[in-house]
């Protein structure tokens, strides 16, 4: 494959009720509402990356979610976020189309999907075990290129509250990352918003969230106006990435539409 393609969801926030909202909008249609969006605009991708926070503490949520991405015909690689139900996440998703950490390669790209979450905390840490898996997973790629995704955020947002609850060991990541010049991005969720940036020749992307999302650069906590969004990837066989997060927005008739776009 000359360009490789896939599509980032991050932080539904599911519950086991349908019409159940996040900060003011119900997670279960938002979702519903972007994957069709997707599905109408950039499909099909070669694979469904999702970044974690599937649930809003709440493992009836699963369900849904399963529902909703197990019949698309595509590898969905999903690693779990600080909200997600780890035994209840493996249970339900435990089977194809599912994949649940570790690895996948696709083409001349290797995914490498991290465990970034601490038990009961906000705050996200590679472990011991996941540094070394990295390390593994970046040292075997051969001449694939690698894209590393993880729920926290690795680097600083300029928010104050939101840089609290980050990746405790961002440093020990980084210092893996940089020992391979294979890593070409890193991508997260958790912060529910786009952000786009480099270092050391590595892509830094965070997606917006497909409910609500929050304010950049706020001191305290603050919920954002910007609507539900995803992203999409053109992977290139050299190496280079085209990426793109798209906006998702309710009409006044009510149906779901694309408003904006940022490369």
């Amino acid at each position: 494959m000359s360009v490789l393609r896939l599509t980032h969801f991050t932080d539904p926030h599911l519950y086991g009720s349908e019409t159940e909202s996040l900060r003011g909008i119900a997670t279960l249609p938002a979702l519903t509402a972007t994957l069709a969006h997707a599905q109408a605009r950039d499909w099909p991708p070669a694979a469904v990356l999702v970044t974690g926070d599937i649930v809003q503490d709440d493992p009836a949520g699963y369900v849904h979610f399963r529902r909703l991405f197990g019949g698309l015909g595509l590898p969905v690689l999903c690693l779990p976020g600080n909200h997600d139900e780890p035994e209840a996440m493996r249970r339900e998703l435990d089977r194809a189309p599912f994949v649940l950490g570790g690895h996948v390669d696709l083409g001349l790209w290797r995914i490498v999907l991290l465990d970034s979450c601490i038990p009961g905390s906000a705050s996200g840490r590679l472990s011991a075990q996941s540094l070394t898996a990295l390390e593994g997973a970046l040292a075997t790629a051969g001449n694939r290129h690698c894209l590393v995704s993880l729920h926290h955020h690795p680097i600083g947002m300029e928010s104050r509250w939101l840089d609290r609850v980050g990746l405790e060991n961002a440093d020990e990541f980084l210092q893996t990352v940089d020992r391979h010049r294979n890593v070409r991005a890193i991508v997260w969720g958790h912060v529910h918003q786009s952000y786009d940036g480099l270092r050391n020749g590595v892509r830094l992307l965070a997606t917006p969230a497909t409910c609500a999302q929050f304010l950049p650069h706020a001191d305290e906590f603050a919920v954002d106006r910007q609507p539900p969004g995803y992203r999409t990837f053109e992977l290139r066989a050299d190496g280079s990435l085209l990426t793109e997060v798209v906006w998702v927005e309710k009409s006044a008739a009510g149906s779901w539409r694309s408003v904006c776009s940022a490369a």
